[in-house]
């Protein structure tokens, strides 16, 4: 039974299906670094999410458009409750008309910055842009009547812009309209309960400008706007044509959105796109429209329909979207490495199960164990060296650092063994002859 036992011990077929063994072994703590790099790329975007909450997200611009309220009156038969006319009764609603720039250019810079989150870098960004066009002139006509008979009675529209996140301007927009100065304010009397613009800002339309309106002439407009936002820009192409030029000297961008850059140059000292959207492929003008039906009634029962889902509406708009893409996630990175583990850790056991099958020189399971754990310890190193530094240098130091370790291990074995080689191979070995046979031969007289 002993003899079997040793036989067993010395069998090359059990060693490997030992080292098997040991690699599914090391699955355990695989698996639990693998589990405290996702955990931390969660914290990454909780923290990203918090400085979202409490200081600007991505943004989302829609406008600027005009907002033409109105209100439609017409008379409606009072009967009684046998269905006879008894009379009249006089009806009103108030609704509010869209209409969008015949054409809108925008000119604008985004400087990347970066803020802090504990040990998380989330990228940020301000815009500096010019939004410039102009819209044409108002046609009455095009207002449909919701009620036979009806007469629409018109008022001063106001100009409408938002973005998805209000905290993200730098102070107030600068509005030039027709030659006029316009001021922004929050909230415009009669759009309270207008779906996701009541949450924009909204600017009068008064003076020249309001006259010129009137007398139903072209009106131009410029824009000054300073935006911070987080990552993302999105732009919502709601005129006829829509063009756009960004610059930044952010060099990793990322283009998304329903509509590609037409142009785009990419280098590192930053990126160059243009953008133009017409009218006629995207359907962000009746997406826009859709936001706003029926949602103009401030003294009916469709103003409490506004739900937080339409306030929400902007995030579903057909857009173009730049965002300031990190070049490299270290956890996406670190989780792509670890994809690699049990094929490291079983290259490694193989080496060192060569070694013990040439050397001569027995390996205890433990000592398998250790080397194993050695290259699991490896991706725990990469992460944590991978928050601090480049990833390429947090790759050199971990790979550096356990390449050290197994160094320094072998080379005690390596060491004994060579020794004990040494040592086996001189055992019968005359020391003491080699020295008289190297002594110098005296000479004669």
């Amino acid at each position: 039974m002993l003899q079997f036992l040793k036989a067993l011990q010395s069998s090359m077929l059990v060693k490997v299906a030992g080292l098997f063994f040991l690699m599914l072994l090391l699955c355990i703590p695989l698996a639990e670094i693998d589990s405290i790099n996702r955990g931390r790329g969660e914290s990454q975007r909780e923290a990203a999410q918090e400085l979202a909450d409490t200081y600007a997200g991505p943004q989302t611009m829609v406008g600027p458009l005009l907002l033409v309220p109105y209100v439609e009156r017409w008379i409606e038969p009072l009967r009684d409750a046998q269905g006879k006319v008894i009379g009249q009764e006089p009806r009103s609603k108030e609704m509010a008309h869209v209409v969008f720039p015949d054409k809108l250019h925008i000119e604008g810079s985004m400087t990347p910055q970066e803020r802090y989150r504990g040990i998380f870098k989330i990228p940020f960004y301000t815009l500096n842009a010019t939004l410039s066009g102009g819209f044409a002139a108002f046609d009455p006509t095009a207002v449909a009547h919701s009620e036979s008979d009806s007469k629409i009675e018109f008022k001063a529209p106001f100009v409408a812009f938002n973005v998805s996140d209000l905290r993200g301007l730098d102070g107030s927009p600068a509005l030039v309209m027709g030659g006029e100065a316009l001021r922004f304010k929050q909230r415009v009397p009669g759009i309270a309960d207008n779906a996701w613009f009541a949450d924009g800002i909204h600017a009068p339309v008064a003076g020249a400008t309001l006259a010129a309106w009137e007398a139903h002439a072209p009106v131009s407009f410029e824009m000054k706007l300073g935006l911070v936002g987080q990552d993302t820009l999105a732009i919502a192409p709601i005129a006829e044509d829509t063009t756009a030029h960004l610059t930044s000297p952010w060099a990793h961008p990322s283009f998304g959105g329903r509509f590609l850059a037409a142009q785009r140059n990419v280098t590192p000292q930053g990126f160059d796109a243009h953008w133009r959207v017409s009218s006629l492929v995207t359907s962000a003008r009746e997406q826009v429209r859709a936001g706003l039906s029926g949602r103009g009634v401030a003294n009916d029962t469709t103003a409490a329909a506004v739900s937080s889902a339409s306030r929400r509406s902007l995030g579903t708009l057909q857009t173009f979207d730049v965002s300031l893409a990190q070049p490299i996630n270290v956890y996406s990175m670190s989780t792509r490495a670890g994809k690699y583990g049990m094929l490291f850790i079983g290259l490694v056991l193989m080496a060192a199960f060569m070694f013990e099958l040439f050397r001569k020189l027995r390996l205890h399971p433990v000592q398998y164990g250790l080397i194993g754990l050695s290259i699991a310890l490896f991706f725990l190193l990469l992460l944590a060296l991978s928050e601090k530094f480049a990833f390429w240098m947090a790759y050199a130091g971990a790979a550096g650092a356990s390449v050290a370790l197994l160094a320094v291990y072998f080379s005690a074995l390596l060491i004994f063994g060579m020794l004990a080689t040494l040592m086996l191979v001189t055992r019968k070995v005359d020391w003491y002859a080699l020295s008289r046979r190297n002594a110098p031969v005296a000479q004669g007289a």
